[in-house]
């Protein structure tokens, strides 16, 4: 198995391993044409020329980057390919010269091995105001939020409110 950077031709697959774990709420659904738009932030795990696995870096600034996507299919489970993709993500991470990597997940075991930490949701409004605020489980989130490195004291993105009333002027 390896990673590499994931190309347009690729989105596809991303798609479909991303849609198998978006219908119960494991990861958040993504269009394909959102996966389009942002085939760049993903790696792609592949075996025999086969691609079995991805996620993606998406960079808030270098005060904060998010690791998400990330899925395995499940016939290759359990053969080290989800840590593979995280730590090629981290890389990047540190390519970018992001002081703080952010991720929500439903196994937090697994990250903190690779030296996560939990973390609260709020601590994060980056990610709050991006994602989880038009997410339908925001009022009863059951992931854990975690984090390697220093928790950033900055936010870039404006709550949801300000983009709305701006919308409407």
């Amino acid at each position: 198995m390896r990673t590499r950077e994931a190309i347009l031709p690729d989105a596809e697959r991303i798609h479909e391993l991303v849609s198998a774990y978006s219908g119960d709420g494991t990861l958040l659904p993504r269009s394909f044409a959102e996966l389009c738009e942002n085939v760049r932030d993903f790696v792609v795990l592949e075996d025999h020329r086969e691609i079995i696995g991805c996620g993606a870096l998406h960079l808030y600034g270098t005060h904060l980057a998010e690791i998400r996507s990330i899925t395995v299919d499940p016939v290759h489970q359990g053969r080290g390919g989800g840590e593979q993709l995280v730590k090629a993500l981290m890389a990047e991470a540190e390519r970018h010269h992001v002081a703080c990597i952010c991720l929500f997940t439903r196994r937090p075991e697994f990250f903190a091995q690779m030296g996560f930490s939990v973390a609260q949701r709020e601590d994060l409004p980056d990610k709050i105001n991006k994602d989880c605020c038009v997410c339908p489980r925001f009022d009863h989130c059951d992931e854990v939020a975690m984090v390697r490195g220093e928790i950033p004291k900055v936010s870039i993105l404006p709550e949801p409110t300000t983009w709305l009333v701006k919308l409407r002027v």
